[in-house]
């Protein structure tokens, strides 16, 4: 797989020239320099601050990370460019008491942030069709609102894909889009270990959209997943996704969601399923405050391997900031889960504000999956720095323990 993606980037690379015109010649060395001397070059800084509490264990853990991100991107030339991104992921200070996935403390909560060092992103891009995006190499992919493709973009080492990906806009209504990856470079790497540091993988990923106004967007997508390395996680998955707004005036505006997808095993799964999911979504906002009820449902099954899974969604993001469920993405979970929740989210003080409650409960028998109570503040500091408050209060009754989860993240972009 890594061979393939090597080779098509030296394809790639060598239509840089077969591209460029006769008269290019002895002026090409140039061009390349001009290229990458007018080019941009980014830092990013991300420090973090992370407590856990789980009843589940005597200890609590604190993690003080800082993740350091370089991003070097060459100006476009005959349409051809390239970007590579370096992440390095340290710990600040020295008394640090959690299990990073790597480190053999077991008898803590998991903050799944190792120290690491890794090449991110690197790729090449072709944009000289109108409205075609190609990228060749290691990259980030992102689909509608990562409830299945997803970066994983709130741990401090991101997920991205060795792809080949091509995007193109037909017109202002009409998307479409396609990738092939062949290797995910999942949260936990790069250094080896349990969970595992890649999926070793043939994905390949379909998806289009057209909008036919404010009121309606429709997307609809069929993700084929194999992983050679994890069969259980293996999965096809074919759903429609429906977003719109209805403005009540100039102030108001209703937003509304609904999403239906279908999925079953695939490739080598050993285990023969078939499972749902199912999202509504319907709100009242204005652009100083909102309210948004919700209702998820990722179906289960009385046997075991046979729950809805999302290896390769954010789980974060989804079904409370506590995490509860974030272990049950790759073979799901045998009763699934229903979620209840409504948001608040408004402005004071300069901050962003949200508040969410959640209340879960099994798509598959009675069980009662407990509650949960998630906060943030996030105060943007001029154009380049932030500051985020974050808190997350879960309730088990039977289903697990109760845990509290808070954040400080400091954020600087140069």
């Amino acid at each position: 797989m890594k061979q393939c993606i090597t080779g098509s980037i030296t394809t790639l690379a060598a239509a840089i020239l077969a591209a460029a015109p006769v008269a290019w010649g002895e002026s090409l060395t140039d061009q390349l320099a001009t290229s990458v001397r007018e080019g941009t070059v980014n830092l990013n800084f991300r420090y973090r601050f992370e407590g856990v509490d789980d009843d589940a264990f005597q200890k609590d853990a604190w993690a003080s990370t800082l993740r350091s991100r370089l991003t070097l991107a060459t100006k476009p030339l005959n349409g051809f460019s390239a970007l590579v991104e370096f992440d390095d992921i340290h710990r600040i200070g020295t008394n640090h008491t959690f299990n990073d996935t790597r480190n053999g403390i077991t008898d803590r909560p998991t903050i799944a942030d190792p120290k690491a060092t890794d090449l991110n992103q690197a790729y090449l891009r072709y944009t000289g069709f109108e409205g075609t995006d190609i990228k060749v190499g290691r990259q980030r992919i992102l689909r509608n609102n990562e409830r299945f493709i997803s970066g994983s973009g709130w741990r401090q080492n991101e997920q991205t894909f060795d792809a080949i990906s091509i995007s193109h806009k037909f017109n202002d209504k009409l998307t479409a889009s396609y990738a092939w990856i062949s290797q995910v470079n999942r949260i936990n790497g790069p250094n080896a270990g349990t969970p595992p540091a890649d999926f070793n993988s043939s994905t390949h990923l379909f998806d289009g959209s057209y909008t036919f106004g404010p009121a309606l967007t429709l997307a609809g997508y069929a993700y084929l997943m194999d992983f050679s390395n994890a069969d259980a996680a293996s999965n096809q998955t074919y759903g429609l996704r429906g977003t719109g707004s209805y403005a009540i005036n100039d102030t108001w505006k209703v937003p509304y969601t609904a999403e239906f997808a279908t999925q079953s095993d695939y490739a080598d799964n050993p285990v023969n399923y078939h499972a749902n999911y199912y999202l509504a979504e319907v709100g009242v906002t204005s652009s100083q405050i909102g309210i948004k009820l919700g209702y998820e449902v990722l179906a289960g099954n009385s046997t075991a391997g046979k729950g809805f899974r999302t290896p390769l969604a954010t789980p974060h993001a989804f079904q409370g900031w506590a995490d509860k469920f974030a272990a049950n993405t790759v073979g799901g979970l045998n009763q699934g889960v229903k979620d209840f929740y409504v948001a608040l989210t408004g402005k004071a003080l300069g901050a962003d504000l949200l508040l969410r409650f959640h209340d879960f409960s099994a798509e598959t028998g009675s069980a009662d999956l407990g509650t949960e109570v998630d906060a943030s503040a996030n105060w943007a500091i001029g154009k380049h720095n932030a500051v985020l408050l974050k808190g997350a209060s879960y309730d088990a009754d039977t289903f697990a323990r109760d845990t509290t989860k808070y954040w400080v993240m400091l954020t600087a972009n140069f």
